[in-house]
């Protein structure tokens, strides 16, 4: 089982609320981010807020403020053991996204969204285990995710990118961004990696396997 919730003090006693930027170099296997979609400059986040439509799951948003709790995700293989941590992701490596604070996985499907009428993007399953249609598709220019360029995240098993457009909600996450599956690659669904732990490969994780 993956423990999400036991990771946020470890992440306090880090420093990362307070909004640090990591150093140039690549995103790695088991790394713990946020992720600012660059058109909208909010950053990825969910919450146990469920979609009053659509499937009812755990919604996913986007936030203006850079020092939420919420908004850390972690960096995982499309399978277990497939994304060694430290190692770098590869542009075309397909991984999955789980939130730290619920243990719930980026996740979309054909329901629409309840904002845009795009596709709905929720976070689903428990303790990291959700099902195939958690797995996205990391899409760069180069040979690895590098944490200064901006990337899309392409779902395999519907096509359609991780995306913002700008609509906003109302209660009870007033001010807060639909995030949506849109078809096309476009400037709505850029991604940049921003605050987080980044694991290297000579790090001693023995003490911290929560991580």
């Amino acid at each position: 089982m993956w423990g999400g919730c036991r990771l946020l003090p470890l992440l306090l006693l880090c420093g990362l609320c307070g909004g640090r930027e990591p150093a140039p170099g690549a995103v790695t296997c088991g790394s713990v981010l946020k992720l600012l979609n660059t058109r909208h400059s909010v950053r990825l986040h969910s919450h146990e807020v469920k979609y009053g439509s659509g499937s009812g799951q755990q919604s996913v948003t986007g936030v203006e403020a850079s020092d939420d709790a919420n908004s850390y995700w972690r960096i995982r293989g499309k399978t277990d053991g497939s994304c060694q941590r430290g190692t770098p992701v590869k542009c075309g490596q397909a991984i999955r996204l789980t939130h730290v604070n619920t243990g719930k996985n980026l996740h979309t499907h054909h329901f629409p969204s309840p904002l845009s009428n795009n596709q709905e993007v929720s976070a689903f399953g428990d303790d990291g285990e959700g099902d195939d249609l958690d797995i996205w598709i990391v899409q760069c220019s180069g040979t690895h995710w590098e944490r200064e360029d901006a990337v899309r995240f392409k779902h395999i098993g519907t096509e359609v990118f991780l995306s913002i457009t700008g609509e906003q909600y109302g209660h009870p996450i007033r001010g807060q961004r639909e995030v949506h599956g849109m078809p096309t690659a476009n400037h709505h669904n850029y991604w940049k990696a921003m605050e987080g732990v980044f694991i290297k490969p000579s790090m001693d994780l023995t003490k911290h396997d929560e991580l």
